[in-house]
């Protein structure tokens, strides 16, 4: 199994910048696909990014291609996601996700949860 704890969250205005960080633990945590999610309130949970086991593969949802960066270092057992240029509308719960399907971007593909964190971005 994995436990996953998601930090880095916070207040932000919209064009600043934050870090995401997930922590993983579990010897195991090499051998899986990571992934980002994100829920704002009142709306489904919905993909962010993610990538494969080696960090050398990724997949963005549109709206923050460009503006976010996922990777992760296997040594530290740790998943990033950069996010600059922030929005009012990525404002939401970040959570992040281990699964074993290649760059999914369902929700029903990933096992193991954080509790997430939030963000909010202010106008």
């Amino acid at each position: 199994q994995v436990q996953l704890v998601e930090s880095g969250g916070g207040l932000v205005q919209a064009g600043g910048s934050l870090r995401l960080s997930c922590a993983a633990s579990g010897r195991t945590f090499s051998s899986y696909a990571m992934g980002w999610f994100r829920q704002a309130p009142g709306k489904e949970r919905e993909f962010v990014a993610s990538l494969n086991w080696s960090g050398t593969r990724t997949s963005y949802t549109d709206p923050v291609k460009g503006r976010f960066t996922i990777s992760r270092d296997n040594a530290k057992n740790t998943m990033y996601l950069q996010m600059n240029s922030l929005k009012p509308e990525d404002t939401a719960v970040y959570y992040c996700a281990a699964g074993r399907r290649f760059l999914s971007e369902l929700v029903k593909d990933y096992a193991y949860w954080g509790q997430g964190t939030q963000v909010t971005v202010s106008s």
